[in-house]
């Protein structure tokens, strides 16, 4: 009950900030295993894309940002849960197996890590990897307006329009020959790629310049990572 009195919250302050509107998300399986797999632009990602989804989600986040005021706190409650991203958290990995395996939702970051530019990073395979294991269809989501909204540069959200599609859902399966099986492993993640992509908006994301004083590289993991995988 507190949980949804906290959604219906974000959700209205979210519609009324950033204007958000949600497409397709009548499409994410109401039960069953599912992967959830947006683009990654901002910190509040997992928050807007979970306010339309019926079900509960879980995701990774870097253990350090349980420790922001507020944020932190409101992560949790929105199903985060803590990743060592510097030592390859193999806890939090077969977390999210078993997750999964017993037929909960799951939301992956398939590039990792915020876009520090706006535009999409390449995909790591990782993803295609928990789908296999798992037999879980995957759903791509879109996120457009985020890095305007709140990009790794601003110290604060901004009022600008948020909207996520989510696209029909991808079933893997597994190749015709194991000897193709990094091959296929490829070409499933360059279609989830193409499927989240294809959405976006064509150009440079306009209106943003980056603080010189800060760094010019750096991640905040929220995906699924292993050393095999990436």
């Amino acid at each position: 009950m507190l949980f949804k009195l906290l959604r219906l919250t974000i959700y209205a302050a979210c519609r009324c900030y950033f204007r958000i509107e949600f497409r397709g998300a009548e499409g994410v399986p109401t039960e069953g295993p599912v992967i959830i797999a947006p683009n990654h632009v901002s910190y509040l990602d997992p928050i807007w894309v979970s306010l339309p989804v019926g079900r509960r989600l879980r995701y990774m986040t870097w253990d350090r940002m349980f420790a922001v005021p507020v944020l932190g706190p409101l992560m949790r409650a929105f199903g985060a849960f803590p990743v060592k991203v510097e030592t390859g958290d193999r806890a939090a990995l077969r977390l999210s197996l078993t997750h999964l395996r017993s037929g909960g939702a799951l939301m992956v970051f398939p590039e990792g890590s915020r876009s520090r530019t706006g535009g999409t990073q390449p995909f790591k395979p990782g993803v295609i990897r928990l789908a296999l294991d798992t037999r879980a269809p995957i759903v791509p989501v879109t996120i457009i307006g985020g890095y305007r909204a709140f990009s790794p540069w601003h110290r604060f959200p901004r009022p600008r329009k948020v909207s996520i599609i989510f696209h029909a859902p991808l079933n893997v399966g597994p190749p015709a020959d194991l000897s193709e099986s990094k091959d296929h492993l490829r070409e499933q993640c360059r279609q989830l790629e193409r499927i989240v992509t294809a959405a976006l908006p064509a150009g440079p994301v306009p209106g943003l310049t980056r603080d010189p004083q800060l760094p010019a590289r750096g991640s905040v993991k929220a995906g699924i990572h292993t050393r095999s995988s990436d």
